[in-house]
């Protein structure tokens, strides 16, 4: 993902109505399904709870939604895969 025009930025609402704002690190393609890796836009890195949020792209009722990922072994095999990536990034940007 490009920086080139600045971070993205998105708010979701949760199952309660809660709106959040979140920052779009990247999106990745896993066994056929897109995920969207975010962290929270007003986050405090020095919280010890602060962490990344992945959801995966969904379609529901002919509608794009961001959806939990339920099951625990596609959540851990998508966060590697995120941490891949990511973590390449920074090692091409600081040569």
């Amino acid at each position: 993902m490009s920086e080139e025009f600045g971070p993205d930025f998105v708010t979701v609402t949760d199952e309660d109505g809660n709106e959040f704002e979140l920052e779009h690190l990247g999106t990745l393609d896993h066994k056929g399904n897109t995920y969207m890796a975010f962290v929270p836009a007003d986050m405090d890195e020095d919280d010890e709870d602060f962490g990344l949020i992945l959801l995966r792209v969904a379609e529901e009722n002919g509608e794009q939604i961001l959806a939990d990922i339920d099951d625990q072994t596609e959540l851990d095999e998508v966060y590697e895969q995120f941490m891949t990536e990511l973590f390449a990034d920074d090692e091409e940007a600081s040569e």
